[in-house]
């Protein structure tokens, strides 16, 4: 159960994990609030694909109360005809309606953060609401032992947190032989304010690095695409720029960049560095609370600089732009992840906090 199957990071991981589990023979089912035209991810027609059309909008308090016990009966009266041997389910407001919504049935739930819960805010009432229903879950899923021992286990006992990131996704080895452009700097993500693409730009114009010819690609769709625009304008670097939405091939445009960068003001475990280190890209990350420290080590595999620091940014860039075997040894050495946090691996501890889910 998640709320989309819409292009972020979180959508992709369950829509991996059902796919796995239906190519093993387990039956499996999707349900999400939106209709399937909306999905950006595909699945194997062994899964039950169930939309429960439920995402409209709330203007006021009293439509957002009837608005989510909608969702809470069509949830659990579509569950209960399942009649599934454990529900899964991803993302912070979406595990709390799924929660009150199977409280009685005696089906077993587990739950997964996706983001970091210290830095996402999901509002006073869900807030309170998670505090309470959480205990009720079999298993609590959380992407870092930071998250973990820093907040998770201040809402459930300690046994029934699991730590499991994400899993790299499979890279065709093609990739990896393709040129890679010296003036082509990229970046991924939602364009919204925790990404950081606001402190990227600032960073990119300070480096000087528009006056020799580099190029920076953002590559996402978000409320904050015209604020990013307009701030390009202001620092005179719109011409060096390009923010082409969404594409189904992100990871073409990671085997032929010269860098990756990430500037996230906080995340949970990102998807997208951890696929341009697989590539083989030299990365630069943001040292933010929740996923890059756990994959990067510092001049080893890759660059950390601190959180909203445009200057430290800037000089990363600016270094990277400059050293070719620099980011040759960078991306030779990221390639490490891909044992680190393979499908294989990632897989067996979800399956254990399932098995353990059921069995409890």
């Amino acid at each position: 159960m998640i709320s989309s199957l819409g292009a972020g990071g979180a959508e992709r991981v369950i829509s991996n994990l059902a796919n796995a589990w239906a190519a093993q023979g387990v039956h499996v089912s999707l349900l999400t609030l939106t209709m399937p035209q909306d999905d950006h991810y595909s699945l194997l027609p062994t899964v039950a694909r169930i939309a429960l059309n439920e995402m409209r909008v709330s203007h006021t308090l009293w439509q957002a109360l009837l608005n989510n016990a909608r969702r809470c009966w069509k949830v659990r009266r579509a569950t209960q005809k399942l009649s599934p041997d454990v529900v899964v389910s991803f993302i912070d407001r979406n595990n709390v309606l799924v929660l009150a919504a199977l409280m009685g049935t005696g089906i077993p739930v587990v739950v997964s953060e996706r983001t970091d819960p210290r830095h996402s805010n999901i509002g006073r009432a869900f807030d309170m609401a998670r505090r309470w229903l959480y205990p009720f879950a079999r298993r609590l899923v959380v992407q870092t032992e930071n998250v973990a021992m820093d907040w998770a286990c201040q809402l459930v006992a300690s046994k029934k947190i699991a730590v499991i990131p994400n899993a790299v996704r499979e890279i065709p080895e093609t990739l990896l032989d393709v040129l890679r452009d010296p003036f082509l700097i990229l970046a991924v993500g939602r364009l919204s304010r925790e990404k950081g693409f606001d402190v990227l730009l600032r960073a990119f114009a300070r480096s000087g690095l528009v006056r020799r010819g580099a190029c920076l690609v953002i590559l996402g769709k978000g409320a904050e695409r015209a604020s990013l625009e307009e701030l390009a304008h202001s620092l005179d670097i719109t011409r060096a720029v390009s923010i082409p939405g969404v594409v189904r091939d992100p990871e073409s445009w990671m085997a032929r960049c010269a860098f990756f960068v990430m500037t996230s003001r906080y995340e949970g475990f990102p998807n997208v560095l951890l696929e341009a280190m697989s590539i083989g890209c030299a990365v630069i990350a943001a040292d933010c609370d929740s996923g890059p420290r756990e994959m990067i080590r510092h001049e080893h595999n890759g660059l950390l600089v601190p959180v909203e620091d445009e200057e430290a940014t800037a000089l990363a860039l600016k270094r990277l732009f400059d050293d070719r075997d620099m980011r040759n040894r960078l991306g030779e050495a990221a390639m490490e992840v891909r044992e680190r946090f393979s499908r294989e691996k990632i897989m067996r501890q979800w399956e254990d906090v399932i098995l353990d889910a059921m069995e409890n």
